[in-house]
């Protein structure tokens, strides 16, 4: 089963490349490894937690977070995903959104899921 959560935002006005970089910020603060790159279709950030994500998923795993749209209304996709060693060369070369999920079976996706809402409540309070 595929698990993402997608979280849209209407009439904000925010500077995407801001919210972008505040998530990042976050996350790293919280002891994520993090990645970012800007692909055609947004921000694409990967997090991955060193021990946590690495025992309970496999070491290739992590949270992906896709930042899209327009400051008025855009949308953040959170969901697990394969690290890709170099995200930036990966969307470069037209890394397409739905593939930047993988389906996880059931123990995995409660965890995840957990996880994934507590980073959205974070998000959430990022965009204010």
């Amino acid at each position: 089963m595929a698990s993402e959560k997608i979280m849209r935002f209407q009439g904000k006005g925010k500077d995407l490349g801001q919210v972008s970089a505040q998530i990042v910020q976050q996350l790293q603060s919280e002891g994520y490894k993090v990645q970012s790159t800007n692909a055609p279709l947004g921000t694409i950030i990967q997090a991955q937690k060193a021990g946590i994500l690495r025992d309970i998923l496999t070491a290739d795993r992590a949270f992906t977070i896709a930042v899209a749209g327009q400051p008025d209304d855009f949308t953040v996709h959170i969901g697990i995903g394969k690290w890709v060693q170099n995200i930036a060369v990966a969307a470069a070369e037209a890394l397409f959104l739905s593939a930047l999920f993988l389906a996880v079976d059931i123990p995995e996706m409660l965890w995840t899921r957990h996880v994934e809402g507590e980073i959205a409540k974070q998000i959430a309070a990022i965009v204010g």
